[in-house]
């Protein structure tokens, strides 16, 4: 188990939600050992964190096109603790900030002649895809593009910013938050994500050292600094482990496996590793996990959730943090218990969301909403603290 720790005591909070789902309100509970998550606490040391993390999933990306330094801003403005970067590579070696490496979604390339004789078909984790990738093209080259709305029909209000921002490196993103900070005295933490980091490696493009070499550059590179490394593969945080004293977290899909388990013949699964035991391997070179929510609620067929897991206790029994992923406001990506008509774009009760899965335990949640997301944790803090 990863050290050092701080003793987590038994919990028993019980907070006050006025909802639909009373019998998922049921207070939890947590025991063991836990990394530092930059919250503050209740002086009780039988409560729970009464302040979790709100990370800026691709920033604010609910308000603007994702993985800009626009979106990272207005994140920021809007509270977020962290904002988090999925870093990829290009051509040569440049760590730039994309949700994958084909940036046919993302991004203008499609526009650009000079461009279309990059477009070509690749194997990315097991997967075929067609379209532009940002390891066939350098840096300046990739300059020249501008980033679009990914989601264009649930979020048509992005799409007037498409064309009008560059796709930012590490770098930039990091000196956005070091500029922050002089400015303000707060420092706002990143949370970056390493995307297939075993097709990297394969092409001759490691992402590891390069990640560490610039949290080291701007003296991010301690326990205590504002930042978590993140990635669904296993190995890379491993190796991650043994290179840097910054605080790891495994992430966790609802189904499928770690990539570098399929390719070395690992027959274990996502599911394999939300288990007690699968728990205690992540423990022994991870400070926390990033599951998706519908690991810790379930939902149903028809779209509703059922009974919470076991998970966020299990995790906190083994010194794990827990930083769930994506709570988003449109009906198309909430639960049916808290969604408001049909219209997959209408907004539903989000902060309801959010409050029922923070009631759970979580040390965190990824928001593409860091309004809705601060609002909810502070109505959260109040209530647990009140």
């Amino acid at each position: 188990m990863r050290l050092p720790r701080l003793l987590y005591g038994a919990v028993a909070v019980t907070v006050s939600v006025v909802m639909s789902l009373g019998a998922l309100l049921a207070p939890t509970s947590a025991a063991g050992n836990a990394a530092p998550n930059d919250s503050s606490t209740s002086a009780d040391p039988q409560r729970q964190v009464a302040r979790p993390l709100v990370i800026g999933h691709r920033g604010a990306s609910g308000y603007r096109p994702e993985h800009t330094l626009a979106s990272y801003r207005l994140a920021i403005r809007q509270g977020a603790d962290y904002v988090e970067p999925d870093l990829v590579a290009t051509k040569d070696g440049f760590l730039v900030a994309r949700h994958e490496n084909n940036i046919t979604d993302t991004t203008d390339v499609a526009d650009h002649p000079e461009f279309a004789d990059r477009e070509t078909t690749k194997v990315i984790d097991g997967d075929s895809m067609t379209g532009w990738f940002t390891e066939d093209f350098t840096l300046a080259e990739l300059r020249t593009l501008r980033a679009v709305e990914r989601l264009p029909d649930i979020r048509p209000r992005n799409t007037r910013y498409d064309g009008r921002f560059q796709v930012p490196t590490f770098e930039q993103v990091l000196d956005l938050l070091d500029r922050v900070e002089a400015r303000t005295g707060e420092r706002v933490g990143v949370y970056p994500e390493t995307k297939h980091p075993t097709y990297f490696r394969s092409i001759g493009l490691p992402l590891e050292r390069r990640l560490v070499r610039r949290l080291d550059a701007h003296d991010l590179d301690s326990f205590r600094s504002k930042v978590f490394l993140q990635s669904f593969e296993t190995r890379n945080l491993r190796m991650l482990n043994r290179m840097t004293s910054n605080k790891l977290v495994q992430l966790l899909d609802s189904s499928g496996a770690p990539y570098d388990f399929v390719a070395s013949g690992d027959p274990r699964t996502y599911a394999d590793l939300v288990t007690p035991e699968g728990l205690r391997f992540i423990a022994q070179y991870a400070d926390g996990i990033g599951p998706n929510k519908d690991l810790v609620i379930p939902r149903d067929r028809r779209g509703f959730l059922v009974e919470p897991t076991d998970l966020v206790d299990d995790a906190h029994a083994e010194g794990l943090l827990v930083h769930a992923f994506t709570f988003r406001s449109e009906n198309e990506f909430l639960p049916a218990d808290f969604r408001r008509g049909d219209d997959p774009a209408r907004h539903g009760d989000a902060i309801a969301e959010d409050l029922l899965f923070l009631q759970q335990g979580l040390d965190g949640f990824f928001t593409d909403f860091p309004d809705t997301g601060v609002r909810a944790r502070n109505l959260y803090a109040a209530r647990v603290s009140g």
